[in-house]
Order: structure tokens, then C-alpha cells, then sequence
């Protein structure tokens, strides 16, 4: 990874929609690209793959090939770069054309193919996944991940991530929450996870996005609604997202608010709008839970998250 990628903030919110209409929705979702089934063996945490970034990574392997993957609770399905694809000989795809839609909303068309996954103990086989050009998120040059493990894999588990100790576990549903967490609330919509959060007393629906760098991005409807684009400071930013790079507009907010965590000074990066029905006009990225620990129950709609500091590193609760 380039030194570059310390200054750029990661930014994924992938949204895959099957083509045709009418009962192609149901056709997708629940035959085509039906829940992958996921067996759990005994808890164990997995090291962040790379250290040097706030977004959870772990090595997977991948029809037999290890890889790293990003655990992204703002794509709403998993994905596999096109070139990995590619060099593991291009197994048989899914005859279902797939329109993807990154974070700055440029259409990619995609197939789908059917992968064999296994992380530490856990594994996950036929998982249906979207093939995708991901750029700068699958190079080296970037985050180095050409694998994406998206909501339909986190819904069918407990994603336990200890944010100090830069780590995280694949749970079984059911599981016993650890002690120290308390329950924010939240809603599920689909598969993600949405919050309400205050900027500057100013209340913003989000999505809950592991996939994201920063404690709040912002669209540019929802800044402007916020009053953030009040004449203060501006600097530019960018960000990897699906297939590139992105540029932004950052802001510093005074004040934001999600559960009952205040944060002062926030620097939020605004994004031009998307035209995308149902597209978020905000996410709640990893810098929300520095020092913290969270468990996030996609399947369920449950979110618990420790208090700062609540953690012990190096031991497992």
C-alpha cells in the first residue's frame, strides 16, 4: 500500500440491482442470488489484514486462493475484482447481467459467479458474488482487496470487531453478546443497518458502513440541509470507491452526535448528490468506533457498542 493511501479515506456503498423487472427482484434475491449458507466453527479472532487501514480486512481464501477481503457492511452483496477472477481460470459465471453503483454512482455492469470461501474457521460455499472491476481497492496501491464480503454474508452472522485491538470474529446468530456493550438503536432497512445521527443538531439518517474511513460522509443535499456549506473552511479530499477514485469536499462539523457519543470538530467529507432511489445521505464510517468495540447483527437489525476504552487488548471476551 502507498503512502498515498494514508491521506485518502475509503468510501464504499456498492448497490447491485438484477436486470429485468417484476418478479426478476424476487428471481434475484431469492434464487439467483439466494442467502449463502455459512458454518461456523470455534470463535476465534482474526487480525486486521492491513494494519495501516481503519476498515476491517482479513485474509480469506478464495476457491483455494488467499486473498484479502474487506468486511463491508455498506455493500449490499459480496464481490470478487475482475481480475482475480480472471486469473483463477474464470470460473462458470451466472448468466444474470448486473448493474453495480459505487459511492459516486457510476454505473458498471457485471455477472455473477459462485465462489467457495473460507475465513479462519469459518466458511462459506457456493456464495454468489458480483464480478466487478474494484481498481484501486483490489491493487496494491491501494487497500489490496479484491474480495468484498458484503451484507448478504453478514446477515447470516454476529461481525465482532474489536477496534483497538484491530481484529475482528465471525460469530454464529444467537451467539452471547460480550459484557461491556450496549445496544444503539438502530433499524433494519433491506440488509443495512440505519442510524439517526445529529450534526450540529440537525438529525441525518445513515447507514452503518464498515466500508467507510470516516466517522460521517455526507451527501452534498444533506450538508447543505445540515449547515455545513455555511462559508466555513473547505479543503478537498478523495477517496477509493467502486472502480477509481472520487474527489470530495471536506468540512469540518462542530458537533455530531450517534447514540450517545458526542464527537466535536468532526472532519466529514461531502459528496456530490446521487440520483439512485434509496441511495443514503449519509454513512457512519469506523472512525465512529475508535477505541471501541461493536457487534453489529445484520440479520436481526441489533448494533452494540462498547463505551471508549472499554476493551482489553490482546484478550479475547
Amino acid at each position: 500500500m502507498s503512502s498515498s493511501m494514508k491521506r485518502r479515506d475509503l468510501l464504499i456503498r456498492l448497490g447491485l440491482l438484477g436486470a429485468g423487472v417484476g418478479g426478476a427482484w424476487w428471481l434475484r434475491d431469492r434464487v439467483i442470488w439466494r442467502s449463502p449458507d455459512v458454518t461456523f466453527g470455534a470463535p476465534e479472532w482474526l487480525a486486521f489484514a492491513e494494519p495501516r487501514a481503519n476498515v476491517p480486512t482479513v485474509m480469506a481464501t478464495v476457491n483455494g486462493r488467499e486473498v484479502r477481503a474487506l468486511i463491508d457492511s455498506g455493500a449490499q452483496f459480496s464481490v470478487i475484482d475482475r481480475a482475480l477472477f480472471e486469473d483463477m481460470g474464470a470460473p462458470k459465471t451466472i448468466d444474470m447481467p448486473i448493474v453495480a453503483y459505487g459511492v459516486g454512482g457510476q454505473p458498471q455492469l457485471g455477472k455473477g459467479v459462485t465462489l467457495d470461501i473460507v475465513v479462519g474457521q469459518t466458511r462459506i460455499p457456493g456464495l454468489r458474488a458480483a464480478i466487478l472491476g474494484l481498481g484501486p481497492l483490489a491493487s496494491d496501491d491501494g487497500l489490496g482487496a479484491p474480495l468484498i464480503l458484503g451484507q448478504d454474508v453478514l446477515a447470516q452472522m454476529l461481525l465482532d470487531i474489536d477496534v483497538v485491538g484491530r481484529r475482528l470474529r465471525f460469530l454464529a446468530p444467537g451467539s452471547a453478546l460480550p459484557p461491556g456493550v450496549s445496544e444503539i438503536a438502530v433499524r433494519r432497512e433491506g440488509r443495512a443497518l440505519r442510524s439517526q445521527i445529529s450534526v450540529e443538531g440537525a438529525i441525518i439518517d445513515a447507514v452503518i458502513d464498515t466500508g467507510a474511513s470516516s466517522l460521517l460522509s455526507l451527501t452534498r443535499e444533506a450538508a447543505q440541509g445540515a449547515g455545513l456549506l455555511d462559508g466555513r473552511a473547505q479543503s478537498s479530499g478523495s477517496s477509493i470507491v467502486l472502480g477509481g477514485a472520487m474527489q470530495s469536499t471536506i468540512v469540518r462539523a462542530r458537533t455530531v452526535t450517534f447514540g450517545e457519543q458526542l464527537y466535536e470538530n468532526v472532519e466529514t467529507p461531502i459528496y456530490a448528490d446521487v440520483v439512485i432511489p434509496g441511495y443514503p445521505d449519509a454513512l457512519i464510517g469506523m472512525a465512529a468506533f475508535v477505541d471501541r468495540r461493536l457487534v453489529m447483527d445484520m440479520g436481526a437489525g441489533r448494533l452494540h457498542v462498547s463505551q471508549p476504552m472499554d476493551i482489553t487488548v490482546g484478550r479475547g471476551r
